[in-house]
């Protein structure tokens, strides 16, 4: 019998993320993810009267596609799925994973290649501005372990996170949503964190399941140059299948001028990728009631409550800061008290301290409101 909390899933994705309409195309591009939850994703967005069409892909294979292509394959996979990615309204992209590390050995040049004429013309290019889109992870015995919890237990928890009610979640952060766009420095402190930016003039994204699932955070883009000061990054960081424990950045004028990790080679080498990609693209606020403890997995962790993300590389489309670059590497500093805390002023004004929200606008942000 399929589980019922695949077509519970499903309809969220469907009616609430995507707001399906008859007739639309509507792009499932599903990896490494059981049948029974395509089924049910073809099921309701059939029921909405929308036309779905499949991309199912394993990692194990596409590691060495990625491995062993050259750049004129690479460049033609582009063309084909940027030709389909034009012809969707809609996307879902379920990303499941055996092996987190499954692309670690994966050259680095191969991996630049694939994000420069793969990954950018269909999905930096058309998708994310050209489609409703949303993305997720799929729960597997190997992110229960990263999570240190039991498969049935993670489990549990991905189907309250991914279905929690995000309409209330909205409600609350459009509080948060008129202050950042009204604020103009913004001062970070925390242990090994003295951080100043302006976000003056940058549009600000509240995210309540439209774009990822499980969601909960409010983005904006710093100004380019205005970046000073140092930051410590407080939960583990996963890029390229490659874990990062201690990330430490110093910038002036924007730009990351030092850059340590317990392994900086391969850090400062991903730096080093372009000129944007030692500047930020995004910085953005954590709020989700759930999630509150790294997972080694960004589309959980950037969600953390009590957290905020710092991203080297290229901003996104509807923030834009002017700054390009084929990276874009959320790092994460979780400022609850067990991980060290910290604060966030706006215009020299306390927004939050050790990970709650402290001006009344903003309670309902704090997580036992967000769970009533």
């Amino acid at each position: 019998m399929p589980d019922p909390r695949f077509a519970a899933l499903a309809r969220t994705i469907v009616r609430h993320s995507l707001r399906l309409q008859p007739g639309e195309r509507f792009l499932i591009e599903a990896t490494d993810i059981p049948p029974e939850m395509v089924i049910a994703l073809i099921r309701e967005a059939r029921s909405a009267g929308a036309v779905p069409l499949l991309n199912l892909k394993q990692n194990l294979v596409l590691r060495e596609f990625y491995r062993l292509s050259d750049a004129a394959g690479l460049e033609e996979m582009g063309r084909l799925e940027a030709s389909q990615m034009a012809g969707v309204q809609a996307y879902a992209g379920l990303r499941g994973s055996h092996n987190s590390a499954e692309f670690s050995d994966v050259p680095e040049e191969q991996m630049r290649l694939y994000q420069k004429l793969w990954w950018q013309p269909v999905h930096q290019a058309i998708r994310i501005p050209g489609t409703r889109w949303v993305v997720l992870r799929w729960p597997h015995p190997a992110m229960a372990q990263l999570a240190q919890q039991s498969t049935e237990a993670f489990e549990d928890f991905f189907f309250a996170v991914c279905t929690l009610d995000y309409g209330r979640m909205a409600a609350a952060m459009a509080p948060l949503v008129e202050l950042m766009a009204a604020t103009d420095r913004v001062h970070i402190e925390g242990p090994g964190t003295d951080l100043h930016f302006s976000i003056r003039g940058m549009p600000v994204i509240p995210c309540a399941g439209e774009y990822n699932l499980p969601d909960g955070e409010v983005y904006t883009a710093p100004v380019r140059e205005s970046v000073e000061g140092r930051i410590r990054f407080t939960a583990r960081s996963i890029y390229r299948g490659v874990v990062h424990e201690g990330i430490e950045l110093e910038f002036e004028k924007g730009r990351i001028t030092a850059a340590r990790s317990d392994n900086s080679e391969l850090l400062n080498l991903v730096l080093d990728t372009d000129p944007g990609a030692r500047f930020i693209g995004e910085f953005a606020l954590g709020v989700n009631p759930h999630i509150r403890r790294p997972l080694l997995d960004i589309l959980f962790d950037e969600k953390i409550a009590g957290s905020f993300h710092f991203t080297p590389g290229s901003c996104l489309d509807n923030t834009p800061n002017g700054n390009q670059s084929v990276i874009h590497w959320d790092m994460v500093c979780i400022q609850t008290p067990e991980f060290g805390g910290g604060s966030i002023r706006f215009d020299n004004r306390l927004i939050r301290q050790d990970g709650r929200f402290i001006v009344p606008e903003l309670y309902p942000l704090n997580p036992e409101n967000l769970l009533v």
